[in-house]
């Protein structure tokens, strides 16, 4: 049988609306690297929210955090290219870790498999052509590092106690204190762009920056591509992390963080749908998945996960402040009825919600309210799997591990335990539970933002 890079040309077969499924599984979180790791925490009802070990958060507000255990991501590369690692921001790191964990699992050979001897003899070649592979990556706005900032702008005073910070300073010595490729660790795109060096992936390819929508945002970006015959194959997904100072005071400054101190119970905070919720909390993480044309995935003989039927997006003013009388965001709702309408089905034929459930009640209020006007009063008999009581909130890292969850949920025909430790809004199965078989045939995933961008997926069993 030819293999999918033989089969497929650089130019679209056929016009026809090309079916997209889920092959391959990759995440990083505080429940540990892999796809895995996220389902047995969930599963068992585990949180990796606690204290904040990463940085010194006493003055904070905040000081609780799902914090992703140690890795090494040159342990992630091929040989030739673990120099590059050191211009790495977190944030990158945490993206190529997983992007390497999906082209594993789905059993790809890409330019950055590492080949043995006798696999390279033998003329091993990549899976797909990298003309034939795209790459779509939801990335937040990656903070510099505090400490080269600082050594760097230190150099940059004037006055007789150096107590005054120069501009002309700054552009005279300051910046060459900084090294030669400082800007290249820092830069959003820079998350996919080296995903598509190391795998080869050479098709469409882009960037998404709309905070917690992003992931869900590059999962209908991907599909589209992949519909219309530009690729057959994409990497699609989100990670961020800020844990930082810069991103923790920036999402306590918009309400989106709890204030608790270390001592508070790390099970007990993040209330998804609740209104009296303290808040969210801080994670740190994401999700890579690849997505392949179906006819292609099927003909390497490629264990699927679930199907992509459907995407949706929406518009809403910005931080969800609704207004007195208001009882759902509009665009919220649009996302999810485009969604569904996409995918051809009603929202009596959903069996699984994946919220984002961040436990901000502003934020809540704004979901559910769509949700509720979406599904009417079937939504109480719809079950969530909430997620961020387990990994915190990863922010544009967030909608990529909902597709992971979503996809093993499909697969295994269970829902996770659910973490709530207070009292969810009536009419909402988002409370404490165990984990349970059952039947998921569409999982509904469903997220907004801090800028009011809406995302909404489908995901179909197989």
């Amino acid at each position: 049988m030819p293999s999918p890079a033989d089969r497929a040309s650089d130019s679209p077969a056929s016009s026809a609306r090309a079916r997209v499924v889920i092959t391959g599984l990759g995440s990083v979180s505080g429940l540990g690297l892999g796809a895995a790791a996220l389902w047995d925490g969930l599963c068992a009802g585990r949180t990796a929210i606690g204290p904040i070990t990463a940085l010194d958060a006493s003055g904070f507000r905040s000081q609780l955090a799902a914090q992703v255990p140690e890795l090494a991501v040159k342990d992630f590369v091929p040989k030739h290219y673990r120099k590059a690692t050191k211009v790495m921001a977190r944030d990158i790191e945490l993206a190529v870790v997983a992007a390497k964990l999906a082209v594993d699992d789905a059993g790809l050979v890409t330019r950055g498999s590492d080949l043995s001897a006798s696999e390279e003899s033998a003329g091993a070649s990549m899976t797909y052509r990298p003309s034939r592979m795209g790459c779509n990556i939801g990335a937040g706005l990656i903070a510099a590092d505090s400490q080269e900032m600082a050594t760097a702008m230190a150099t940059s005073t004037e006055g007789d106690g150096g107590e005054k910070f120069s501009l002309s300073r700054w552009g005279e010595v300051g910046m060459d204190n900084l090294t030669p490729l400082w800007l290249l660790k820092y830069l959003p795109n820079m998350l996919a762009c080296y995903v598509t060096i190391i795998h080869g992936a050479e098709g469409p390819s882009n960037t998404i920056t709309c905070s917690e929508a992003s992931g869900l945002l590059t999962v209908g970006e991907s599909m589209r591509i992949i519909e219309r015959g530009a690729a057959d194959l994409c990497f699609a997904g989100s990670a961020e992390s800020k844990l930082n100072p810069m991103g923790m005071l920036r999402l306590d400054l918009v309400g989106r963080l709890a204030h608790v101190g270390p001592e508070a119970d790390p099970a007990g905070v993040v209330r998804p749908f609740d209104p009296d919720s303290p808040g969210g909390i801080l994670g740190e993480g994401g999700g890579i998945v690849v997505l392949e044309n179906a006819e292609t995935a099927r003909a390497r003989g490629a264990k699927v996960y679930a199907e992509v039927v459907g995407f949706g997006g929406g518009q809403s003013d910005a931080f969800y402040r609704l207004q007195p009388g208001e009882d759902f965001d509009e665009g919220f709702a649009a996302a999810i009825e485009n969604a569904l309408n996409d995918a051809g089905i009603g929202p009596e034929q959903v069996s699984v919600i994946v919220p984002q459930g961040s436990g901000v009640p502003g934020m809540d209020r704004a979901e559910l309210g769509a949700l509720r006007a979406v599904f009417g009063e079937r939504l109480e008999s719809v079950p969530m799997v909430t997620i961020q009581p387990s990994v915190g909130n990863c922010v544009a890292g967030a909608g990529g591990l909902q597709v992971v969850a979503a996809a093993l949920a499909i697969k295994h025909q269970r829902l996770p335990a659910r973490i709530h430790a207070g009292k969810p809004a009536a009419g909402v199965q988002a409370g404490a539970s165990c984990a349970r078989d059952a039947r998921v045939e569409y999982a509904l995933l469903t997220s907004g933002s801090l800028g009011g961008q809406n995302a909404a997926v489908v995901l179909k069993s197989c």
